[in-house]
């Protein structure tokens, strides 16, 4: 069996990841390595949860140790679809980083972009970015690309899918074309090839597990439903057991009353969505990552940036448009080995829709006719949770206040004016839930850098993440 020494990786960056309680590359680290480490552009895919992030953090904190970068130019550049997915890969990165001597900072929109700035005038080896505010950041001349040695594509179908991909053309054409390029990706359609073709120079190409074909540890069950009222309760008692589950809607709106109505009954629950603000995204997302909630609703667009270990169940409380969305939310569960349970809950009148969808992704599950309580449900969800009585009713869609932006920023191409004009803003309908989720999370996010983010609600009001945690705090009390 390989090991990280055995594949090249410098015994400093060896021990950190031992630290971590990393001892045995996946399998796409085990292709990719030899390759990448070698200075060679790779093209790797592999479906979301196989260790992608590791596979070209590694190599690029290995091939930039022992030098410095100098101001406005960063030595190595990776892009990411979405400010989630930013924030998760400089966390992976950061302890690796630091370990070399290298220094590392986010780009992406939705917040000030001052103390962006900062950081690349101080100097950044590493430079994590989405493409819109990068972009800004260029045109303003912030920066430069041309002293870029190594240049990682992350996701690159999904930036696809969200039309970001002219956006990436015209930043890896201001990148030097000597450089290494490694482009990590599910599937070659939407023109992520034609990328592949214009910029990677006799790429090696690996290929593990990729995302058409479903993971065998993931079971998949199509439960159906009478009607909009019998599908509320059996949503709310998929939600209610003891372990992760992430649901998923296809709209804010509905993500938002959602989290409200699970919060309402008794089950904790925060929302991510495109229309929070950037701080409440990251605060909501911790409280999910931490366990101080075991319930996150989202939408589709944050799909992508959600990687949290220990998801057991996902619920598409509403069927997703294609069967690539619906892959890519069951991805966050059943990730680098683990099993993991997906639910699909149909409306008779989506019957027809869901039946495509599933040939499509190559799941077979037959629908089972269910409601709240059923045998089924039971089985499934195994110990349900106690119920946590709100102390005040949740918020609802108005504002929390404002919201001082972290240090870095996330954000995906598109809004790039509306991330200009909210400048260290607010995000618009954001909830409660999101507002005060601070309260499970005090210091910096285990996926933010530095944060110093923080709300202060104009009227007070009592979160899902602090209904939790009082709940928690009484039954440790009652002992």
């Amino acid at each position: 069996m390989s090991s990280f020494s055995s594949l090249g990786v410098p015994e400093n960056l060896v021990r950190v990841l031992a630290d971590q309680g990393i001892t045995a590359p996946f399998p796409i680290q085990t292709a990719t390595l030899p390759s990448t480490l070698a200075g060679k552009d790779v093209l790797g895919r592999g479906r979301t949860g196989s260790g992608k992030t590791l596979a070209f953090v590694l190599p690029v904190v290995a091939r930039l140790a022992g030098r410095r970068a100098a101001a406005r130019r960063p030595r190595a550049l990776v892009l990411a679809p979405t400010r989630e997915l930013a924030n998760q890969i400089a966390a992976t990165a950061e302890p690796l980083a630091t370990a070399a001597g290298l220094r590392l900072t986010t780009v992406f929109g939705g917040v000030s972009q001052h103390r962006q700035e900062q950081a690349l005038a101080a100097g950044v080896d590493i430079l994590v970015a989405t493409p819109g505010r990068l972009e800004d950041l260029l045109g303003q001349k912030v920066l430069t690309l041309d002293a870029i040695e190594i240049t990682v594509l992350d996701e690159a179908d999904h930036m696809a899918d969200l039309g970001f991909l002219p956006g990436v053309r015209r930043l890896m054409s201001a990148t030097p074309t000597k450089g290494q390029r490694l482009l990590f990706s599910a599937t070659l359609d939407n023109g992520v090839d034609q990328l592949v073709r214009q910029f990677l120079h006799a790429p090696v190409t690996h290929s593990v597990d990729p995302e058409e074909s479903p993971v065998a540890a993931m079971t998949h069950h199509l439960f159906t439903v009478r009607d909009a009222e019998a599908k509320r309760g059996v949503v709310e008692h998929l939600a209610s057991g003891t372990g992760r589950r992430l649901l998923f809607t296809r709209t804010k709106h509905q993500a938002k009353k959602l989290a409200k109505q699970l919060t309402a009954a008794g089950i904790p629950a925060v929302d991510l969505h495109g229309n929070l603000s950037q701080a409440a995204r990251e605060r909501n997302l911790e409280a999910f990552s931490s366990g101080a909630v075991r319930v996150l609703v989202a939408t589709d667009i944050a799909a992508r940036g959600i990687h949290v270990d220990a998801v057991e169940l996902v619920v598409h409380v509403d069927p997703p448009a294609e069967h690539k969305a619906y892959l890519h939310r069951s991805g966050r569960t059943a990730r680098a080995g683990s099993g993991g349970d997906v639910v699909t809950v149909v409306l008779p009148e989506q019957m027809a829709d869901v039946r495509v969808l599933t040939r499509a992704a190559k799941i077979t599950a037959k629908p089972t006719a269910v409601s709240a309580g059923s045998d089924v449900l039971v089985r499934l969800v195994g110990e349900r949770a106690e119920r946590v009585a709100p102390t005040a009713p949740p918020a609802g869609p108005g504002r929390v206040g404002k919201a001082t932006p972290p240090a870095g920023g996330t954000g995906g191409g598109g809004g790039r004016s509306r991330g200009r004009r909210r400048r260290g803003g607010r995000g618009r309908g954001e909830a409660g839930s999101a507002g005060a989720a601070r309260a499970a999370a005090p210091g910096a996010s285990q996926t933010t850098r530095g944060a110093n983010g923080h709300a202060a609600p104009a009227a007070r009001r009592t979160s899902a993440v602090e209904v939790s945690m009082r709940g928690a705090a009484g039954r440790r009390r009652g002992r």
